[in-house]
Order: structure tokens, then sequence, then C-alpha cells
């Protein structure tokens, strides 16, 4: 007979069974009613484990010149990735996963330019750890179409590729301190700096998104619940760059920086009418295609203050002119020049002039004329005024980041009477051709700026234009054109120091300088080469269409070579060439100018009779393929070419010309003709191509050429 206990504690089982089973099941109730675990509603954690949800890239803007040449956009490149899981194969006829480590590795060291063992043990680790898929770090980014085209033709099961936007600069060094560089951070493309950090806002995109419910193997379902966003393209930027002149500016200093090695080189061409920069450039510069080690990162023109030296005589004068202070024949003595009793001397370079005028001391670029014109004439009060009139002591606003400003120097006597000639006082570059627009543009200072447009990526409609803008009016229409005369005589007057800038064609109204530099100890260096050499010009003289400032610091000089030579070859190649090229006519008779014509229509010559009628007129005339039927030329017929620009004659069976001593804008417009994509290395010309001449050209190819300047 069973106790009672037994039978108290069987109830008690029972009632704990009955207690627990309710709780499960009033669980179960709950879950399939509310379908929700610890405030997790499992119906969307369902539909988010099923949903696969992928980006739809966008591209960030491009930068164009102001004609429309491009000079920044996305390029695709292709990171490379290695699925490991076999569950990928699972119901597959081919294996879709490494399937050998060992061979998948062999093969793709050479291919990626990594140690073979580091791939296996990558493929190794990641199938050891059950990882779905592995990479191969910074080797396995950014590949080129063709690398990732040779890989694929290699077979290998679980290699994949995804396509990654990668910004590109076709003009390699090219104005790269305006443009600046962009890079990927983060899955996104980031304006680092110059313009592509300024115009962020508008060039950056947004990536659009699609997202789909999928079973286990990645199939759509039948009813997929497919959502997408829109990719949003960022909008197209355009400067005021004009694409020919940067050329111009930049052969000129690969040269000069390739036999003359100075520490920097820097200058700028502008339209002083408007503002608008032109060209500009440094020395040492770099490729934003390739970001190794950069020796300057800054833009020198807008943010190295520096002593301007003579330039900044030009406006003493103008000031002295402008107060109604200044006689030009008037006579002083040159020399030497105290400001009191017991401060430093000032001292003209030649101390045998003795009594000349202070026309004549602007072109013998005289100190001693500049102190006493600013001392005893104009007076230092009035002189630091004008200084502000000519924005000398603030930055002008020019839209690129890192603009600084120089510093006026002006509170001991010595220091007042240095600034009139360019010592001790720091300016830009900028802002010294900032405040010359006033004596190019009959008075009016012009603002710079480089961006010219923003336009819609969608439907190209102008979203913000730049209108030039008059910040200033220091000087009078005529104290202005008595200035640029009064500069002319630097050029040509019996005793000017700026012969070395004449023009073949054109006039040209200017100032030298020849600025100290201070050494380690704050003491100015001495020696043969150890200034900053510079010119500031303008041409015509009568009406400037163009306004350069050249800087060169520091240059390997032989003994018999002066400071000017490698500041007159940037100066007098670009700005002679410039306006030809901006169709100015020639204000100087010349037997030998390099003269414009209008090309014939040869449409119906066959090639080799084409290419000799051109040739009676141009010095570069290239066939574009071999034999057939001439159909056009590039430039097209009745465009208007300098006599010693290259003018390539169509036929209609195209093959690739030899490039070997093309410059880049040549290669440009024979890639944008035929749709070639373009790689460039190195700056100048020519010297090797991916595409051997002979071949037949096609639509999307790929062209490799590599540049180095001329010898």
């Amino acid at each position: 007979m069973k106790s009672s206990n037994t039978h108290k504690g069987a109830a008690l089982l029972i009632i704990v069974f009955s207690l627990i089973f309710l709780v499960i099941a009033g669980r179960f109730l709950y879950i399939e009613t509310t379908s929700s675990v610890e405030g997790v509603n499992l119906k969307k954690w369902a539909e988010k484990a099923r949903t696969s949800t992928y980006e739809i890239d966008a591209d960030r803007g491009k930068i164009f010149d102001k004609n429309g040449m491009v000079l920044a956009y996305d390029r695709p490149t292709y990171r490379i990735y290695a699925i490991v899981d076999p569950a990928y194969s699972d119901n597959l006829e081919e294996p879709k996963h490494v399937t050998d480590p060992e061979k998948t590795a062999s093969v793709l060291a050479p291919l990626l330019d990594m140690d073979e063992t580091e791939i296996e043990n990558r493929i190794e680790k990641g199938i050891d750890e059950g990882r779905f898929q592995v990479e191969f770090g910074t080797q396995g980014r950014e590949l080129s179409q063709d690398k990732m085209e040779e890989i694929k033709d290699k077979k290998l099961s679980g290699i994949q590729f995804e396509e990654e936007a990668k910004r590109y600069y076709p003009n390699g060094m090219f104005a790269s301190h305006v443009l600046g560089f962009a890079r990927t951070q983060d899955g996104k493309i980031k304006g680092i700096t110059g313009i592509e950090k300024q115009m962020e806002k508008y060039l950056k995109e947004k990536k659009g998104k699609i997202s789909y419910e999928r079973d286990k193997y990645g199939t759509k379902l039948l009813d997929p619940k497919e959502v997408m966003t829109k990719p949003d393209d960022g909008e197209n930027v355009y400067l005021t760059i004009d694409q020919k002149i940067q050329t111009f500016l930049e052969d000129a200093m690969s040269q000069v920086d390739d036999q003359y090695h100075p520490q920097k080189i820097m200058a700028a061409v502008m339209d002083p009418k408007t503002g608008q920069v032109l060209a500009m450039s440094n020395r040492p510069s770099y490729n934003p295609n390739d970001i190794g080690d950069v020796d300057n990162w800054y833009n020198d023109l807008i943010s190295y203050p520096l002593e301007p030296g003579s330039t900044m005589k030009m406006f003493t004068w103008a000031s002295a002119m402008e107060e109604g202070v200044y006689k030009g024949d008037q006579l002083y003595k040159s020399g030497s020049f105290k400001v009191t009793k017991n401060s430093a001397e000032i001292h003209d370079y030649n101390q045998t002039w003795g009594k000349i005028s202070y026309d004549e001391g602007l072109q013998r670029s005289s100190n001693v004329a500049a102190a006493k014109l600013m001392w005893d004439v104009l007076g230092p009060a009035k002189f630091r005024n004008y200084l502000s009139d000519f924005h000398l002591d603030q930055p002008t606003g020019i839209d690129l980041p890192g603009e600084e400003k120089g510093k006026i120097l002006y509170e001991r006597p010595i220091e007042k009477v240095t600034t009139s000639f360019g010592q001790g006082t720091t300016v830009t570059p900028i802002q010294l051709m900032t405040a010359a627009t006033s004596i190019a543009n009959d008075g009016k200072m012009m603002q710079p700026y480089v961006l010219n447009k923003i336009t819609s990526s969608e439907n190209g409609k102008t979203i913000k234009k730049t209108e030039p803008n008059v910040i200033g009016k220091p000087i009078s229409k005529e104290t202005a054109s008595k200035m640029r005369d009064l500069l002319g005589t630097v050029i040509t007057g019996k005793h000017g120091t700026g012969a070395d800038y004449k023009l073949s064609d054109f006039s040209v109204a200017g100032k030298t300088g020849t600025a100290q530099i201070p050494g380690a100890g704050g003491q100015y260096m001495y020696g043969h080469q150890n200034y900053l050499f510079s010119f500031m010009g303008m041409a015509p003289k009568e009406d400037p269409e163009l306004l350069m400032y050249v800087a060169v610091k520091q240059p390997d000089l032989a003994g018999d070579e002066s400071g000017s030579e490698p500041v007159s070859y940037i100066f007098d190649t670009v700005m002679e060439n410039s306006l030809h090229y901006l169709d100015i006519q020639p204000d100087k008779s010349n037997d030998q100018q390099v003269k414009e014509h209008s090309i014939e229509d040869v449409s119906r010559l066959t090639p080799s009779k084409a290419e000799a009628k051109l040739k009676e007129t141009y010095k570069n005339v290239t066939v574009i393929g071999k034999g057939g039927d001439v159909v056009g030329t590039l430039p097209e017929a009745g465009t208007t070419l300098l006599t010693d620009e290259r003018v390539m004659i169509i036929t209609d069976q195209p093959a690739m010309p030899d490039v070997k001593g093309w410059s880049l804008r040549d290669v440009h417009r024979l890639a944008q003709e035929f749709h070639l994509r373009i790689e460039t290395m190195g700056s100048g010309y020519v010297t090797k191509q991916s595409i051997d001449p002979g071949t037949r050209l096609k639509k999307d190819g790929y062209l490799v050429v590599e540049l180095e300047p001329p010898q």
C-alpha cells in the first residue's frame, strides 16, 4: 500500500509539469499570435534574413576645362576576391569556390605581383575559419580592366571581381595643384585637395540601393518585394583653365625644371579683364593618379608668401603717378640712400649711374629710386594706403582651398623703405597678379577665379556660374595707361632690365624681379643663383589680353647664365603661343611670325596627295591609316591652326600612328576621335606607346603612353 507521501509527491510533480507545459504552450501561443520574441519581430527578422541589398554605383561629377576637355572623371577598376565556402557550390554542376588553393596561388601570384605562399595562406586561413570569401589586400584592388580580363581568362574557380570607381586624371601631372585629387574613403570618393575639395558639395555622388527577397541560393523569390532607390550622380564642374594654354605652360616649366633643377617654379596666366585663371602650375608637382612621395602638396601660387623683389616697384610707381606727384624726368642721385642717420643704407646693384631720372630708375630697377620716390615724393603714409588699395594686405578670395596672404612689414622706417622695392614685406604670387590686373585693365582690379560654371549631370543645365568681379579701382585709366607705357620701356628701353622678355609679334609691359632669399639663420643668402628670379608681364602692351607671372627659385646657373634665362624661356614661350592661339592680332611686324591658316578640305584626295598638300602649309602632318580613302582631318576642315601645330588626316582604314615625340594634347585629340581609353605616365612628350604603330584602331581600345620632358 502506497504511503500518502507518495501520492502527494506524484500530485506535486503533476502540478509542476502542468505548469511548465502551460508556460511553454502559452509561450508558443504568444509567439504564434504576436510573431515576436524578446522584442524581436520574427516576421521582420525572417524577411531581413532572406533580403539581399546591393548598392547601385553613382558617378562623381566630372571636371572640365573651359572648352569642355575632361580633366577628371571616375574610371572603373576592379577588386579581386576568392570564394572559399564549399556550400556556395551546392547543387551546381561546376564548383564556384576555390577547390585547389595551391594552383590558384601559383597562377595569381605573378599577375598580382604577390608572393605565392601569401596567397595560398590567405585562402587556407579563410577555409579553416569557415569564411565565405577572402581578399588580397591593396594588391588585389584597383586592377585595370585589362588585368581583370587577363585573370578571368585563366578560368580559376572561385575567383570573382567587384567593380569599383577610381578617380582618374587623364592628363597626369597637368594642373595637379589646381585640380587637387580625390580618393576612395569608406567606399566613397572624397575630394582631398584643390578643386576636388573646394567643389565637394557639387561633385559628390549619392549611391542608389536595391533590395529584394531571395532563397538561400540567392535566387529571387516569385514575389521578391523589390525596392530601389535611384543613384544620384555628382554635378559637372567647368574651370576657367584652358587646356591648350595650360599645356604650353606645363611643357615650358618641365623643360626648365629638367634643365635648371630649381628649388621651385611658380607660374600662372590670367585674363586681366575678367580675372579668369587660364593656366596655373608649380614645380615640384605630382601626378594625382599615383600619389607616392610628393615633395610639395601646396599650390605655391596661392599659399607661398614670398618677398616679391622688384616686381613690387610697379605698384610704387603707380601709387606716385595716381597721387599726382610723379615726374618721370626728375633726376635723383642713384647709388645709395639712408632713411635716417642711424638706419641701414640702401644700395643699387650698380653704384656708377650717378644722377638719373625716375623713369630710367624703373628701367634699371633701382632700389634707391623706389626708396626716394616712396619716402621723399609720395610719403610712407600714403604709400601704405595704396598697398591696401591694391589689396596687397589681404587674401584675394580666389576659389581654391588653402589661400594664404603675406605680411606687410611697416613699423620701422627701414621696413617702410624696403617694402617699396619688395624686400622684407611678403605677398603671394596671386596677390601680386590681382594687384597687377588694375594696371592691365584700365584701373579696374579683378578678383581671380578658377570656377567657370557648374552644370547638372542630369540635364546639362547651368546650376551656378561665376561672373567677373571688380574688387577695387586703386588707379585711374590714365595712370594705368601711363604705367603700361613706362613698363614697356623696361623691355625695350636702352637701360631696361627686361630685354629677354621681348616677343616676336607682341609688345610687352612688365617688370623683372630678383629677390634675395632668407637663409636658415634669417640672414639673406648670397651667391650667383641664391635668388628668386621673377617677371610680371602683360601683352599686348596697349590693351593687354593676358597677364602672366613667372618665378624660379634657386636655379642651377652656369657662370655665364643670368637668372632671367629660365624665367624668360617660360614667359616668352607661353605668352607668344597663347596669344596666337587666342587669335590676338600681333601689334609688331615681323616677317618670321608663326602664322595661322585655315585647314583645307582634302577629303577628295588620296592619303598621299592629301599629306603632300597639307605639308605645304603645316610642319606636322600625320596620316591615320594605310591606304583607303580620306574621310576628313583632325581638326576638321576650316579650322584655323598655327603652322607648327599637328594636323591628322583620317582615312576609312584607321591604324595606330607612331606617336613618339607627340605632345599629350595631340595624343588626347587622337584618343577622343577614335574613342580610345587612355592612360598617361609622366609629362612632356611621348617616348613609349602600348599600341604598336600600324595596329588597326578599335573603339574602346586601351592606350598607355609614357612621356618625358624634352632634352
